[in-house]
């Protein structure tokens, strides 16, 4: 399908179907699933990209899916390694993610990043599939990321100016307050957990026009922690978390060197939706 005939379809009110059958997601850890563990699954993830997959492939019979991301991966690696494939598989339907990593990292260029990510998308574009990007997260909400806020803003703008220009549909990060808290965030305090890959999840759904029963989750309250207790709740996720990255960054290691694709193939979707059945958590 053309990618006017399929971006014109997402403009009616809920639509009785939605026009794609095979959809194809790239890039890195957040569109792999990482945060969202699922043991028996692909990688042992499921993450948004699943989800939404779910969503679409109840609503129609020949739907498809395959997912190529891998964490850790910069924008450079996921064009080198992704976009080919991704266009091989001759999908209707791409999300593609990229330049979070490149962002994160002291002294990168968000102008540089985006020039890598548009010639990306004028690859994946070329066949007539519709493509969807992504706006970063606001951080200034998180003490950890809150230094790189401008340059997550200039990164934004740049996705906003070429979605614009290939007809792309914007998947809107920055404006998805519902996921700018703790809670909804691993660990590690970097990936979403099962409550902000479900939020992304129906964020995407909004964003293509496809009706879904996807509800919105509630965590739990935050615990009240005095002074010393938050510091050692800090100290354990730096030795367990921040220093493993580093350390990985000085080795020039990445975490996704012995991980492949966990659909490196589009196939059926298996599991159906389970609105709230395992967000609580």
């Amino acid at each position: 399908m053309p990618i006017s005939d399929a971006h014109a379809a997402q403009n009616f009110p809920n639509p009785e179907t939605h026009p794609w059958r095979r959809y194809v997601a790239i890039g890195d850890s957040f569109t792999e699933g990482v945060g969202d563990p699922e043991p028996g699954s692909a990688n042992g993830l499921r993450g948004w990209a699943d989800r939404v997959s779910e969503v679409l492939s109840q609503q129609v019979d020949d739907f498809a899916y395959a997912n190529l991301a891998i964490r850790g991966r910069l924008i450079g690696q996921i064009v080198a390694e992704q976009v080919e494939p991704a266009i091989s598989l001759k999908p209707d339907l791409v999300t593609f993610s990229a330049g979070g990593n490149d962002v994160i990292r002291p002294g990168s260029d968000p102008d540089a990043v985006a020039q890598v990510f548009e010639d990306a998308v004028v690859r994946l574009s070329g066949g007539g599939a519709t493509v969807v990007v992504f706006t970063g997260i606001d951080t200034a909400f998180t003490p950890v990321f809150r230094g790189i806020r401008g340059k997550v803003a200039i990164y934004n703008e740049n996705i906003r100016a070429i979605a614009d220009r290939y007809d792309c549909i914007v998947a809107d990060q920055w404006s998805l307050k519902e996921v700018q808290d703790p809670r909804f965030f691993d660990d590690d305090r970097l990936h979403y957990n099962a409550l902000g890959h479900h939020e992304v999840a129906r964020m995407v759904l909004r964003a293509l026009n496809v009706p879904n029963d996807l509800q919105p989750m509630q965590p739990d309250p935050l615990p009240i922690r005095t002074w010393r207790e938050a510091r050692a709740v800090d100290l354990v996720w730096a030795r367990t978390h921040l220093v493993p990255w580093v350390l990985r960054r000085v080795r020039h290691q990445s975490s996704g060197d012995t991980v492949t694709a966990k659909r490196p193939d589009p196939l059926p979707v298996t599991r159906a939706a389970e609105p709230g059945a395992d967000d609580s958590t």
